[in-house]
């Protein structure tokens, strides 16, 4: 169990990669704090968790809340001690080219997908450097790398949250924390259900593996990333895209 004990907070938990993320860790011996918006798929991943033997505790947290933040942090910190681990997993797009893009587009994405990793960084690090050690892993994108048409908004906060974990490895790496940010490219998550079927096939077609990730495959290399077994890599914006961009 390469993280047993590690108590380790999810943003984004209960559906898709954050989910996948959330089971990963606790197959691997962590404690898990499943953080996201609805109670019952909360609940759901929650349970999901115990029943396999594992352990979790859920909050309902909106990364834009900080004061929802800060008291799920402090319960977490209460209940177990320590934060060993932050995983900033919680994003949203809303898509649209810039002439056409309104600013309550442009805001949401931004306040979501930036400033929530922002708050949820900032909740946890003091903790982090006091115990003199921890983890920030946050969800960037191969859009974080190479741009995508329709995504200003997105593109910029993926692009934004690699620049923050190479400025937070520089920063805090004496202080025994590690930052690094996980770019994933087409990934199987319940969001593609309402795609047209030759949109799929067509996204799909472009990665020479012939097809997408399954969140579970991104949730190796976020559960990897928070192990010991990766206690030198630090400010790496890795890409796990099955090919895309070669």
């Amino acid at each position: 169990m390469r993280l047993k004990g590690k108590v380790s907070i999810i943003t984004g938990g209960a559906s898709g990669i954050g989910k996948a993320t959330v089971l990963k860790f606790a197959q691997e011996g962590a404690i898990v704090a499943v953080c996201d918006l609805n109670q019952e798929t909360i609940d759901a991943t929650v349970n999901e968790v115990k029943a396999a033997g594992g352990e979790a505790v859920g909050y309902i947290v909106n990364v834009t809340n900080k004061s929802q933040i800060n008291d799920m942090v402090a319960d977490v910190k209460a209940r177990f001690g320590r934060i060993d681990v932050l995983v900033n997993n919680a994003g949203i797009v809303q898509d649209a080219q810039l002439t056409k893009m309104t600013d309550e587009q442009f805001d949401l994405v931004i306040d979501i997908n930036l400033r929530g990793v922002y708050n949820c960084a900032k909740a946890v690090v003091d903790t982090m450097v006091a115990q003199g050690g921890g983890v920030i892993l946050n969800a960037s994108s191969v859009v974080g790398v190479y741009g995508n048409f329709g995504q200003t908004n997105y593109a910029a906060t993926k692009f934004g949250v690699i620049g923050f974990v190479k400025t937070w490895a520089k920063e805090l790496g004496k202080k025994g924390i590690r930052a690094n940010a996980v770019c994933p490219g087409f990934v199987a998550t319940p969001i593609l259900k309402a795609m047209p079927e030759k949109v799929i096939q067509a996204m799909e077609d472009r990665v020479p593996m012939k097809r997408m990730a399954q969140p579970e495959e991104i949730a190796n290399l976020y559960a990897f990333l928070a192990s010991d077994e990766a206690s030198y890599i630090n400010g790496a914006a890795i890409e796990i895209t099955g090919g895309l961009t070669l």
